[in-house]
């Protein structure tokens, strides 16, 4: 075989995309800690601090404080003022490391790599045997980050854009109908729409008993016990209550038989009822998902996604970029008529179903 000619220009280009990628795992752990030690909320609205000013707000040992903000300095999320020697956190980067109720804040989601790298062991053994990795089977930060990187962007685009977006569901919900949420982890989602919709009742549905426990706990805390309700069941046999609205968020895809659950959620729909499907942002050509959301969703799919799908069956496993156009069919052989796509964000899209 013939000595590969190599390109030194390419090679350089390479080495350095694949160090950034190192970096920003490193600077992940940064971010982590960062966010748990209350180094950012220290520097919020703050204005310059010097290091020994951030670790006193934040109560920490100032050498360790230091040598953090010039991880983070390095990498951009903070700024460095050199005259004064102090360090500053703009606005922008207050609402995505600082403010836990922002859209758009991070911090909790680096929870799902720690997890991923804590499951190695039992990836490696999936990949070599193509058994499933059941979602409970994983580190206890995965269920927390991903609930986490969710609940945030449901709260800012579930009520307020997404219902709307489908037809005639705002009213019903108005009037007053049973919900069920499919694949509810830790119930945000489900919370969100009961808090908006008090006429309304609502029921999380989900397999993983810690999820189904923290989701109840939320909703003690919220005062919407007496209007929600969650229960351990399959998106395959929970209790048929003649649902006028049954949600799938970012959930269908980690599913071993996608079809019948659609198929069920037929059967459980009242008269006239739809279903929200949402999932994870996708195009139907793998060419077309060669993108930075991509990549995190491909990478979260091998782990997660995949790996629950062919533990709960693997009658048919989605995975994460699925695309609109394999959603439909599901959708098409499990009886359904009408399937829209309503709504999109950079992470999402968000499907209108009827029968």
């Amino acid at each position: 075989m013939d000595t590969p000619v190599i390109d030194q220009a390419k090679l350089d280009a390479f080495v350095a995309h694949a160090i950034a990628d190192l970096s920003a795992g490193y600077t992940g752990v940064m971010v982590s800690l960062g966010s748990k030690l209350g180094l950012y909320q220290a520097l919020a609205g703050a204005g310059p601090l010097s290091a020994k000013e951030v670790a006193r707000r934040a109560g920490c040992a100032e050498r360790y404080v230091r040598e953090w903000l010039n991880a983070q300095a390095a990498g951009g999320y903070i700024g460095y003022h050199a005259v004064s020697d102090t360090y500053e956190l703009s606005p922008e980067q207050a609402l995505v490391l600082a403010d836990e109720d922002s859209p758009v804040h991070v911090p909790h989601a680096w929870n799902v790599p720690a997890s991923m790298w804590a499951d190695e062991p039992k990836a490696l053994e999936a990949f070599r045997t193509g058994r499933g990795v059941a979602w409970g089977e994983h580190d206890a930060r995965m269920a927390c980050g991903v609930a986490a990187f969710y609940r945030n962007g449901y709260k800012a685009s579930l009520v307020p854009q997404w219902l709307p977006a489908l037809d005639g569901v705002v009213a019903r919900l108005e009037q007053g109908i049973a919900v069920a949420d499919v694949g509810c982890g830790h119930g945000h989602s489900t919370l969100l729409m009961a808090q908006a919709f008090p006429r309304s009742r609502f029921h999380g549905i989900d397999t993983h008993a810690e999820s189904i426990a923290a989701a109840r706990r939320h909703a003690e805390a919220a005062g919407l016990a007496d209007r929600v309700g969650f229960e351990r069941a399959r998106a395959t046999d929970y209790a048929d209550r003649q649902y006028g609205l049954i949600c799938f968020f970012d959930t269908l895809h980690d599913l071993g038989d996608p079809v019948a659950a659609a198929r069920h959620a037929a059967q459980a729909l009242a008269p006239g009822g739809t279903v929200m499907l949402v999932e994870p942002f996708a195009n139907d050509r793998v060419e077309d998902n060669l993108s930075t959301v991509g990549q995190l969703y491909y990478a979260a799919s091998s782990m997660i996604c995949c790996a629950h799908a062919i533990a709960d069956g693997g009658r048919l496993v989605l995975g994460a970029q699925a695309g609109p156009r394999r959603l439909a069919e599901v959708f098409r052989q499990a009886g359904f008529g009408h399937f829209r796509e309503a709504a999109q964000t950079p992470f999402n899209r968000v499907f209108e179903v009827r029968r």
